[in-house]
C-alpha cells in the first residue's frame, strides 16, 4: 500500500474532535462483543500494521497493544466501518481467552437484572497474575 492509499483509508474514518473513535471488539469464535476501546489515526495504523489490536488509552495519553502485558493478544480478522464512518468493529482471535483486565472473557460481564447490576461470567484468569502483581 503507498503513502496516497494509507492516507486515503486513514481519511475516511469521521475522527471526533479529539481525533479518535470508539471501537468494538468482537470474537470471531463466538460472536460475543468482548469490549469497547478507542483509537487514534496511529493505533489504527499500528493495528493493521501489526495484525493485532492496539489502542490509544485515554486515561494514561499512550498507545498499549492489547495483551502486552497480560499476554491476552487480540489477533485481528476483519475491521469494519460502520456506516456514518465514526465507528469501527474488531473482528478479532482472542488468544488468551480474556479479554477484560478483571480476567473475564468479556468486559461486558454485568448484566442489569431489575434494578441490580448481576455478574454473569466467572473470572478465568487471576488479574494479579495477569499483570505480574502477585507476590
Amino acid at each position: 500500500m503507498s503513502s496516497s492509499e494509507a492516507i486515503d483509508w486513514l481519511a475516511a474514518v469521521d475522527w471526533d474532535d479529539r481525533g479518535l473513535v470508539p471501537v468494538i471488539t468482537q470474537s470471531v469464535e463466538t460472536g460475543r462483543v468482548l469490549t469497547l476501546a478507542w483509537m487514534n489515526r496511529e493505533s489504527l495504523a499500528a493495528t493493521v500494521e501489526s495484525g493485532y489490536a492496539t489502542y490509544w488509552s485515554r486515561s494514561r495519553a499512550t498507545l498499549w497493544r492489547k495483551g502486552e502485558t497480560s499476554g491476552n493478544l487480540q489477533r485481528i480478522v476483519e475491521i469494519a466501518l460502520d456506516c456514518d464512518n465514526d465507528a469501527l468493529l474488531l473482528r478479532v482471535e482472542q488468544i488468551g481467552g480474556v479479554a477484560c483486565h478483571t480476567g473475564r472473557e468479556s468486559c461486558f460481564f454485568q448484566i442489569l437484572d431489575g434494578d441490580t447490576w448481576v455478574t454473569r461470567d466467572p473470572v478465568l484468569k487471576d488479574p494479579q497474575r495477569m499483570y505480574g502483581l502477585h507476590e
